[in-house]
């Protein structure tokens, strides 16, 4: 898209065509329903107690996690330019054509060089309402906030009050990283151009 592209967002039959013209290998939808994923669905779908006593790791996984996935990244540079990216699989059972916030620009990533870059995971519906990853940067950009105060605002207070639960990672101009949530874990890491990298999960 940046490279050959006016556009900044496509979706459905354009965006096809137009990995098509880029070169592109197609596949199958089939191709991402993985084992794994398909017996999460079954247990979320059925009897709880009996995909429970089963003993199926994928299907004990559906009913202790949320059924959320998502992976996301964000960076500075050496020039101290900033990215944010975001990838889900989806909220699993969800009605077919649900958007959730990881590909919204503003809602589950953002990032600008005069502030912060941000991406984040959780109840998608809440992110898309109040435009969460975007809030952040406006806190910074024009608000002064510190990237930490913004983000404390953001996760304990705004996304909380609504009853709301997720997480976000961010890093600012300056390289300071955040990474929070009011979830009860959220994998996350960080490195630097100096020291050991960091892995958390509560």
């Amino acid at each position: 898209m940046l490279e050959k592209s006016p556009h900044v967002f496509l979706v459905g039959a354009g965006a096809e065509s137009f990995a098509d013209e880029s070169g592109f290998k197609r596949v199958e939808n089939q191709y991402f329903i993985t084992p794994y994923r398909s017996k999460q669905l079954q247990a979320m779908l059925g009897p709880k107690p009996t995909a429970k006593a089963s003993g199926d790791p994928a299907a004990a996984a559906a009913l202790d996690e949320p059924p959320l996935g998502t992976v996301g990244a964000v960076a500075r540079d050496s020039y101290g330019r900033l990215a944010a990216a975001t990838s889900t699989g989806g909220m699993a059972g969800k009605r077919p054509g649900r958007v959730g916030d990881s590909p919204v620009i503003g809602a589950g990533t953002y990032a600008d060089d005069r502030s912060c870059a941000v991406s984040t995971t959780g109840h998608g519906e809440w992110f898309l309402r109040t435009v969460q990853a975007y809030d952040i940067v406006a806190r910074v950009a024009y608000g002064g906030f510190s990237l930490k105060d913004a983000i404390d605002e953001a996760i304990t207070q705004r996304l909380t009050r609504l009853g709301a639960t997720g997480g976000l990672i961010a890093v600012n101009r300056s390289g300071e990283i955040v990474m929070q949530h009011n979830t009860p874990a959220m994998f996350r890491a960080c490195v630097r151009s100096a020291g050991p990298a960091t892995v958390e999960i509560y």
